[in-house]
């Protein structure tokens, strides 16, 4: 059967819908500067500095050869900088069905989705090699959960694969799952499920119950507190859980609720111009 606009969007945001690995837990991201290589990365993306992101996530894995969150952090990097280029960063690209059906036809980059691969495949090959030896290596876990993230939304939004984007994303949900089993306090794990959840809840019965057969759930209220859980005690998803509660609330028709979270993105990375943009868009149609 054909896939409606409504099952595109589950996948559409998942490129960090991922678990957290345990070096950052209860805390938001820190200011630019501050904190771990990793840390300095991720601000760098959310304030549109993928130059910069690339330098620092090139760092830790420097110092960290082993460790496959180095590369899928690399890879988030490619992605989110081609998503940015094409434009699907904006919230009126998801902000109804209609919107989100009508998107313009993709150019992606070959030499970019050819980094993005290499990365992917890097990332995978370590967390591999670390899960043979224990089953429960938080690290490997995260970064499995991210490159299915990741893989999803390429084959959604630029490769246009439904059914493929599906396949990763039930494969993030597992292995988010795997880590919510051993790293209860790990609350961006809650992102990988969260905004799934609400989506497919918010879909007529009959698709629901499909897509419950094929593993994934649908708890329209239970993928709002996993993300607002996420908000509000995640560490480097924290940022990416506003705005996706935020694309939530234009869906909701209550863009006072999204323009609040809209003006805190904008002070906390205010290099991004994306913030002030959508909030100019929401409150001209005050």
């Amino acid at each position: 059967m054909p896939f409606d606009a409504r099952e595109r969007i589950i996948v559409a945001v998942l490129w960090l819908g991922c678990a957290l690995c345990p070096r950052g837990r209860a805390e938001d991201l820190p200011l630019s500067g501050v904190g771990s290589a990793l840390d300095r990365g991720y601000f760098g993306l959310y304030n549109l500095d993928f130059a910069g992101a690339q330098k620092n996530f090139a760092a830790f894995q420097q110092l960290h050869p082993d460790d496959p969150v180095g590369p899928v952090s690399e890879a988030a990097g490619f992605l989110f900088s081609e998503f940015n280029r094409l434009g699907v960063l904006e919230s009126q690209f998801y902000e109804n069905d209609a919107a989100f059906a009508g998107r313009r036809k993709l150019s992606p980059d070959p030499t970019l989705r050819g980094q993005f691969m290499a990365a992917i495949g890097r990332a995978e090959n370590l967390s591999h090699v670390r899960l043979a030896k224990d089953p429960k290596d938080q690290d490997a876990l995260f970064a499995l959960t991210l490159s299915a993230g990741l893989q999803a939304d390429y084959a959604a939004l630029i490769e246009k694969r439904n059914l493929a984007s599906l396949h990763f994303t039930k494969q993030a949900s597992a292995s988010a799952q795997e880590l919510l089993a051993v790293c209860h306090d790990c609350y961006d794990a809650l992102l990988a499920t969260g905004f799934s959840k609400y989506i497919i809840g918010s879909m007529a019965a009959p698709i629901r119950w499909l897509l419950r057969m094929g593993g994934l759930s649908a708890d329209k209220q239970g993928g709002l507190a996993d993300l607002q859980m996420t908000a509000e005690h995640g560490h480097y998803l924290a940022p990416f859980a506003r705005v996706l509660l935020a694309i939530v609330y234009v869906r909701e028709k209550n863009n006072s609720r999204a323009l609040q979270l809209l003006a805190g993105l904008r002070r906390q990375f205010p290099a991004n111009t994306l913030f002030p943009r959508e909030i100019a868009h929401l409150q001209s149609e005050r």
